[in-house]
């Protein structure tokens, strides 16, 4: 049916309409509508319905199928039983659906998903031929995970938070709900896309509030965003009202100026240092809180600041330093780098740099490396420190940190070193901290490698800071005690290496300290103290010689034993002819230690024969004493060397084992023992065990020979005899030891000649005391010198010639009558 119009035009026709010119203007409806028989035109147009094909043409799809109207059209399927043969026709033009024989292709099959508690509540059954599978609902597992849920592996709620750490991505909370669960971010932290929850595609980001919100800290505030929250700190020349120690709405900025105005501080001290010391004394109050970087970065700027260490500050210091400020500056650094150090960092670096400080911490836990030692660096100057071994005793973590201060030098001037050279700082002052980490030893020393500001010649000295709480109180001349002042020490420090461009100091210390270098030039050498030392050492040396032929000798008669005085003349000969040489062997470190060690090894023996020497003398008056008959005086010759070479030779090894650094070059340009980790004692501990010995030896010989002395008043020759003998040994240990002591005291020329005068002759004083006291040897001299030497006479010679102790034979005899 169509309506006829004399023209076809855009809006000739209604919906579902199209307009035909054929014969004359109509319209029509399109394929699959109708107009409805009952409809009448309005308006010159009609309206189209849908066709119900199913309905209008019975069997329209063809036998054994299912037709179903659409609009315009119809679709066909086959029956539930049957399958399309032909799939690329349209069902309806030919048969097309046939019966599917379900025996062949699905014997048996049973749908057991019709039952619906197969799989137990909140799951899913899916059949499948000839079984069934049984899956949980999204948001629930079955209680054994491992089998398939069923009535009585049920499935329960599923924590998706366990069971997935990321599933709501970085910075968010995860909570589980029944069957599932919903994310929230961190404080600070926001999703980009509102209106879906936290997850690893939304993350949670940072939000800026310093950004966002204006003069969110207050005015004249600096704000510094970090992640999850920000930061409030003061800029450069200010400082918060309430210390380092930021609250919020409470604190504000002030000007240090006003700062300083406001200050009273107690009397005798300036409100510069009571401003420091507030400080310092904040940080200790607080030594477990956590500060931000900004404020750590604003409270290095304002104590350098008010120091008066730059050269720009109204009070700068003066050239003369302040050793007193600088200290509480170490220990405001130590507060404000602990502060840096979270217990949760460990294994990770921070780096600190402004133009005032430069910072670096090292933060380590047990198992994070291979027990190597970490290097921490900062301008040119690096710390080498074994963190494990440190965290072993502090709960498995440990850290360190090293830092420099610029103008630090200001404060502490290299004059602050007691020494008689001329001082100047060559590198950057070095300040090292073991922040919230519980030490008690070093199983290696800490090595710091300094390089020099510029090349300069003279001594280069590690040093360390050492302040009030690390000196030993003094006594005043009132009696009381008075703390002792802040100075620089070589105290624990040492020079490891050193080079025209760098050096490497080594440090037991286990508390904070601070490293510099110092180059100073030695005192000039004295031509005069040269020249008088050379030519007593030689005159020394000459008289070592007559005193050594003369024991050997000695030697013939059988029954005296001159075995001590000879090796120790020996030994203190050596040990002076290589005296004169110990300066010319600095340059070359294997030689130096080699020369140091020889000489060390020769003064040791030489008051170890000493000891021997009064041993011996004590042996015989005591066997003089109980009336035994003496055939030869003292120990046996093998023991004798034993003990006179052996115990030398094994304190040199152990010396050496635990400290062979210890020899070579030493200050003062010569080949000796370093006094550096008090390796000098090495000589001087065994010298006055020695000597101690000695004097006991004395006085129990004195005590053995009182009785003897007593009865021999008759005969004066032979008391005369005695006490010679007394004499002798009373001698030889003043000689010996007196002479070492002088050396001590080395505090003017007085002293200095003095010292020269008497420990080079102490070969001349032995000679004088064992052989021109001595009437056979003098007699026996004379024969030498006159040449009037008969071969009858040498036999009489190696009779006569006998030491003091044929005198105590002589005193033996005489108490035997």
């Amino acid at each position: 049916m169509a309506a006829d119009h004399s023209e076809c035009g855009p809006d000739s026709c209604g919906p579902l309409a199209e307009c035909t010119s054929t014969p004359v203007g109509g319209c029509v409806c399109v394929s699959g509508y109708e107009i409805p028989p009952e409809h009448i035109p309005v308006n010159g147009s009609y309206g189209c319905v849908d066709i119900d094909e199913c309905v209008r043409t019975a069997d329209i799809c063809g036998p054994d199928t299912i037709c179903t109207n659409v609009n315009g059209t119809y679709n066909c399927t086959c029956l539930p039983g049957f399958n399309n043969t032909n799939p690329a026709e349209k069902l309806g033009t030919t048969p097309s659906c046939e019966d599917i024989d379900e025996c062949l292709e699905y014997p048996c099959d049973i749908d057991e998903c019709f039952n619906s508690t197969v799989c137990g509540p909140r799951t899913n059954c899916t059949n499948v031929p000839g079984k069934h599978i049984c899956q949980c609902e999204p948001g629930y597992i079955a209680t054994d995970p491992s089998m398939a849920p069923d009535e009585d592996n049920t499935c329960e709620d599923a924590d998706e938070c366990v069971e997935d750490v990321t599933i709501c991505g970085p910075e968010a909370v995860c909570n589980n709900t029944i069957g599932a669960h919903f994310c929230t971010c961190n404080h600070g932290y926001r999703v980009d896309l509102s209106d879906m929850i936290a997850s690893s595609e939304n993350p949670c980001n940072d939000i800026d509030e310093c950004s966002e919100t204006v003069d969110l800290c207050g005015t004249k505030t600096v704000c510094t965003n970090a992640p999850g929250t920000f930061d409030c700190s003061c800029p450069d020349g200010y400082y918060p009202s309430t210390g380092v120690i930021w609250e919020p709405v409470v604190t504000f900025c002030q000007s240090l100026q006003d700062i300083l105005d406001a200050i009273e501080p107690p009397e005798g001290q300036t409100k510069e240092r009571a401003f420091l010391g507030n400080i310092a004394q904040q940080l200790k109050n607080n030594a477990g809180v956590i500060l931000s970087e900004a404020t750590v970065k604003n409270g290095f700027s304002a104590s350098m600041e008010v120091s008066g260490a730059n050269s720009k500050s109204p009070k700068a210091v003066t050239s003369d330093g302040d050793a007193d400020t600088g200290s509480v500056i170490l220990d405001i650094s130590e507060g404000l780098v602990s502060s840096l150090v979270e217990p949760s960092q460990n294994g990770t670096n921070k780096t600190l740099q402004t133009a005032v400080v430069d910072l670096r911490i090292q933060t380590f836990s047990l198992g994070s490396s291979n027990g190597e030692s970490n290097v921490l660096s900062v301008k040119g100057i690096s710390m080498e420190v074994n963190l494990e071994a440190l965290a072993q005793d502090n709960n498995g973590s440990a850290a360190a940190a090293v830092l420099t201060l610029r103008d630090m030098e200001r404060l502490l001037i290299p004059r602050f070193l007691q020494t008689k050279n001329q001082t100047e700082m060559n590198s950057d002052i070095i300040t090292a901290f073991l922040p919230k980490t519980k030490h008690s030893n070093f199983s290696q020393p800490v090595n710091f490698t300094i390089q020099h500001k510029k090349l300069e010649a003279g001594l280069v000295t590690c040093v360390y800071w050492a302040g009030k709480d690390q000196t030993v109180a003094k006594v005043d001349a009132s009696g009381g005690e008075e703390a002792e002042a802040s100075r620089w020490s070589v105290k624990g420090c040492w020079v490891a290496y050193s080079d025209e461009n760098y050096t490497i100091c080594s440090c037991s210390h286990l508390s904070t300290f601070a490293l510099i270098l110092q180059i100073g030039d030695p005192p000039p050498e004295d031509p005069f103290l040269e020249w008088l030392n050379r030519v007593c050492v030689t005159i020394g040396l000459f008289f070592f010689a007559l005193a050594i032929v003369t024991f050997l000798l000695c030697s013939w008669n059988a029954k005296i034993n001159n075995t001590a005085r000879l090796h120790l003349c020996i030994s203190l000969a050596s040990s002076h002819f290589l005296m004169l040489w110990m300066d010319r062997y600095v340059d070359n470190k294997v030689a130096c230690k080699v020369m140091a060690g020889v000489l060390h090894f020769l003064i040791l023996a030489s008051f170890s024969w000493m000891l021997l020497e009064a041993l011996q003398l004590f042996l015989l008056v005591r066997r003089l004493s109980k009336v035994q008959v003496i055939q030869r005086d003292g120990l046996p010759t093998p023991v004798l060397y034993l003990i006179g070479y052996g115990a030398p030779f094994v304190i040199l090894g152990v010396s050496a084992a635990v400290f062979s650094d210890g020899y070579g070059a030493t200050d003062s340009q010569a080949c000796w023992l370093s006094t550096e980790r008090s390796f000098n004692w090495a000589l001087t501990g065994p010298v006055v065990a020695l000597l101690g010995m000695n004097l006991v030896l004395f006085f129990a010989t004195l005590v053995c020979l009182r009785p003897t002395l007593a009865s021999m008043k008759s005969d004066v020759s032979q008391s005369k005899d005695t006490r010679l003998i007394v004499f002798k040994i009373l001698a030889q240990s003043v000689i010996l030891g007196c002479t070492w002591i002088l050396g001590l005291y080395q505090a003017n020329l007085f002293f200095q000649v003095l010292f020269i005068l008497l420990n080079s002759q102490q070969g001349t004083f032995l000679f004088i005391v064992h052989c021109l006291l001595n009437k056979e040897v003098r007699g026996e001299y004379i024969k030498w010198l006159s040449c009037s030497f008969r071969k009858s006479g040498n036999a009489g010679t190696a009779k006569d010639f006998h030491s003091g102790s044929d005198n105590m034979d002589a005193i033996e005899e005489q108490e035997k009558k």
